[in-house]
């Protein structure tokens, strides 16, 4: 199941640093989401484009899930020669992740 299913996102960036928070349609659904979505999953998807970090921020009184990319759009705004110098694709492609159907191993 793609995350796109059951959750929506919301990306911004500051320098060169991508921020994508993640929140699911239905908040009965975070639980599960805080189990799967992992930080290692994220920059697995996100490969080569990050050549920072990738950290996870839970902020359970919204149900969200806040990822922060580090060195992930190449120098940021007025260094990047890249389409999308803003990184606002990302919010696409972070929902374009595969999930294990419930009570798969992740």
């Amino acid at each position: 199941m793609k995350l796109r299913s059951m959750a929506y996102s919301r990306s911004g960036d500051k320098g060169d640093i991508s921020n994508i928070c993640v929140f699911p349609h239905d908040d009965r659904d975070f639980e599960w989401l805080r189990e799967v979505l992992t930080a290692e999953l994220v920059a697995k998807t996100f490969g080569d484009l990050v050549a920072g970090d990738v950290t996870r921020y839970e902020i359970p009184v919204n149900c969200c899930l806040n990822f922060v990319l580090t060195r992930a759009l190449a120098g940021g705004v007025s260094k990047s020669l890249r389409v999308d110098p803003h990184g606002k694709s990302y919010q696409s492609l972070i929902l374009d992740i595969d999930l294990p159907e419930r009570g798969e191993q992740s």
